[in-house]
């Protein structure tokens, strides 16, 4: 923790009724009520109480007497880009192991998550790359990176085309394994993109609304939900989008679980639908790539 306290600035923020297992985020997911017709429905609660896994207040050494939760800030980036429908097996693992591995090829780049999108949607996008940085500073020089730039132009555009970029600053809690997206539980299960656009008239008040609303309900599910970060668009003039979401579900089923439940379909219906006014929810298995060196 020493390293990281070298480049991470740390700051505090209260705990209210926040039960996590020791190592989660403070976070949420949201998206469109996508997966209700695929899986049955019903109350969280009563889903979560059935659970075997014991939720403790996720508390820093140090911290359960003060009731303070340490909190960092980082960068993400999001790209979803369309491949072209010829695109064999052979190629798009190429693609993939050259995204992913750049991360070791480049400072800055503190975790990376990729795969085939498996949700259809009106943008037509096949593919989703999730980075997170440690500053905006490291994001500016990653999208002038030569190396980053040579392996879009010979490994990705040859087979894809329509990009689009989306960075947000999002906080993680203020341990190594949240921060890196390190350990076993980040070795699988399912990340969970979703983009917004609120009304601009709602920016400053309902908007913030709705996504508090949607954290104190997911917060109390982390045997769901292995992290979650969410953000403000930090660049609105040539983006349609105004927040993005990125969460790290245990698996397809606990995704399910959580969009189809009544308490989160309750939420969603009366803070999110009046003032959305687009919306784009994508998935994708995580899966083991990239495992040497391009």
């Amino acid at each position: 923790m020493q390293i990281l306290g070298q480049i991470f600035t740390p700051y505090t923020l209260p705990l209210t009724e926040l039960y996590l297992r020791r190592g989660r985020t403070l976070a949420f997911s949201i998206s469109p009520s996508g997966f209700r017709k695929n899986f049955g429905g019903g109350n969280l609660r009563h889903w979560a109480k059935k659970e075997k896994r014991n939720a403790v207040l996720a508390v820093e050494d140090g911290n359960l007497a003060t009731g303070i939760l340490r909190m960092r800030k980082v960068v993400e980036h999001i790209c979803l880009f369309k491949a072209k429908e010829d695109l064999s097996e052979e190629e798009e693992k190429d693609m993939l192991d050259y995204l992913y591995t750049t991360q070791y090829q480049m400072c800055g780049i503190i975790a990376i998550s990729l795969g085939h999108i498996s949700d259809q949607n009106l943008e037509q996008y096949t593919h989703a790359i999730f980075i997170r940085f440690q500053t905006k500073e490291d994001l500016a020089k990653f999208y002038e990176n030569p190396f980053y730039m040579q392996v879009l132009k010979e490994h990705v555009m040859p087979y894809c085309h329509g990009f689009m970029n989306l960075d947000y600053e999002s906080e993680v809690e203020d341990d190594i394994l949240p921060i890196f997206r390190k350990g076993e539980e980040f070795n699988y299960g399912v990340e969970l993109v979703l983009l917004l656009a609120f009304i601009r008239s709602s920016l400053c008040g309902p908007a913030e609304d709705a996504m508090t609303s949607l954290a104190n309900l997911t917060m109390q599910f982390p045997s769901l939900i292995v992290q979650a970060t969410k953000g403000a668009n930090m660049d609105t003039i040539d983006n349609e989008y105004t927040h993005a979401v990125v969460v790290r579900f245990r698996s397809v089923d606990a995704l399910k679980i959580f969009m189809n439940s009544s308490e989160y379909i309750t939420v969603w219906e009366s803070k999110f639908q009046p003032i959305i006014q687009k919306a784009l929810s994508l998935h994708f298995s995580v899966d083991p790539v990239g495992t040497e060196l391009m």
